[in-house]
């Protein structure tokens, strides 16, 4: 555990490591210690390195905080249940929103059967609320703002939405991959399979790309702003001007948690919508 090198303190909430930052009184309020190293695998010619970094534990912190509001609110609404009470305090508010997730975003975008995809939406928005809610805190780091992590989400996303496809359409789910107009000619069918099909194709892809691109640039975005209005006390070499730049870097970290709260919502209204239409594809 050693002070850290560097006084920045807005790209360590968005950049990954291999330390962990805590409050100390060295120069520039911040220590660190170094995460474990383990020897990469090597698989082939393929070598993974599975050593923690400050964004794994960043999301193990978010799935073990999603996984206790859950768990206690489900516990809490058990027993107040049990004891013919009205559920009230944090308990109260996480049924509301879990009520109001599955009845006005789930539901009606993925359709009929659509309770069996809940758990899914539900484990997605929780778990990039306090993964982007993390990021906000001091010394924390916002794992969303990784590309790897965004991207991995979306592609856990495009196999369940692919799936379901798959699941509810059977063999007409190759009629999401290979176009084929049944109300045209032989003539006209053959040059629009050709046309179309790779542009279906493509849509498939462009959707996970959507997902991933759109959570990380958000979140990045906003803590580049605040360093970019930071920075314009050391550009000027005036801490006069402080003040405006201050009051604008803290106006921008009030948005941020909107935004915060904003972009798990998409994610998580993007994946029903997303599950919905291909379920639906067939009618």
């Amino acid at each position: 555990m050693k002070a850290s090198p560097s006084q920045d303190y807005i790209t360590p909430h968005i950049s990954d490591s291999r330390h962990l930052e805590y409050p100390c009184l060295e120069p520039g309020y911040a220590c660190h210690v170094e995460l474990p190293q383990w020897a990469p695998i090597h698989i082939g010619p393929l070598t993974l390195d599975i050593s923690p970094t400050k964004h794994v534990v960043m999301m193990m912190i978010a799935a073990v905080l999603c996984l206790l509001t859950l768990i206690l609110a489900a516990r809490s609404h058990k027993r107040t249940s049990a004891a013919g009470t009205a559920p009230k305090g944090t308990a109260n508010g996480i049924e509301a929103l879990v009520l109001y997730l599955r009845n006005d975003l789930v539901l009606p975008n993925v359709g009929h059967h659509g309770d069996k995809f809940v758990p899914f939406i539900l484990t997605l928005f929780f778990f990039i609320l306090f993964a982007n809610l993390l990021g906000l805190i001091p010394y924390g780091s916002t794992a969303t703002g990784n590309i790897s992590v965004t991207a991995t989400l979306a592609i856990i996303t495009f196999f369940v939405v692919e799936i379901a496809g798959m699941r509810a359409l059977g063999k007409k789910y190759l009629g999401t991959i290979f176009y084929w107009p049944h109300d045209m000619s032989l003539a006209m069918k053959l040059p629009m399979t050709l046309v179309m099909t790779p542009i279906e194709f493509i849509s498939k892809l462009t959707k996970p790309f959507a997902l991933a691109i759109r959570l990380f640039a958000n979140m990045v975005a906003g803590h580049i702003v605040v360093l970019a209005l930071i920075g314009l006390i050391f550009t000027f070499h005036s801490y006069v001007i402080a003040p405006l730049p201050l009051l604008m870097a803290f106006a921008i970290m009030i948005l941020e948690i909107f935004v915060a709260l904003l972009q798990a919502y998409i994610f998580a209204l993007l994946a029903s919508v997303f599950i919905g239409l291909i379920r639906e594809s067939a009618h």
